[in-house]
């Protein structure tokens, strides 16, 4: 994973703070921002059975939400003030059930780009003080520039 990322402006981990406090979704199942970095980006997501599925574990939609964003997050954090960043594309593997006391994900940039940018997110899952690997997202995101409505 490279670290040497610069950002474009010293306010990056400020923007990326403001626009995670404007997802709704974020706020609605109770993830939080953690270590924000260029290039990197953290979620942590406690257990509650709002974000379970049937057996107790936490929904693999819930894990993919949290991937997303924090991959999403890592490439917003390369981008400049007025810019905003959506999804183009994710491939999610599940690789373990959910089932745990918290989830966290590790959004980081792999490659990025003017218009496109590449990230990965590792989703781990803890249990009794012991993170295990659960999910790995790759993904694609774009770079929109000049739309007041997409900023962020």
């Amino acid at each position: 994973m490279n670290t040497d990322f610069q950002p474009l402006d010293d306010a990056f981990a400020q923007r990326v703070r403001d626009s995670f406090d404007k997802q709704g979704i974020m706020a609605h199942i109770g993830a939080r921002l953690g270590e924000v970095r260029p290039g990197y980006c953290e979620i942590e997501l406690p257990y509650s059975n709002a974000v379970s599925q049937q057996h107790g574990f936490f929904h693999g939609g819930v894990v993919g939400t949290i991937a997303d964003s924090a991959g999403g997050f890592a490439a917003y954090s390369l981008m400049g003030p007025g810019d905003g960043v959506l999804t183009v594309e994710y491939k999610l593997n599940l690789m373990a059930p959910a089932d745990g006391d918290e989830l966290i994900a590790r959004g980081y940039v792999v490659r990025p780009g003017n218009t496109l940018t590449v990230s990965r997110a590792e989703v781990m899952v803890v249990k009794d003080g012991h993170p295990v690997p659960c999910a790995a997202l790759q993904q694609t995101l774009m770079r929109i520039r000049g739309r007041a409505d997409v900023i962020g």
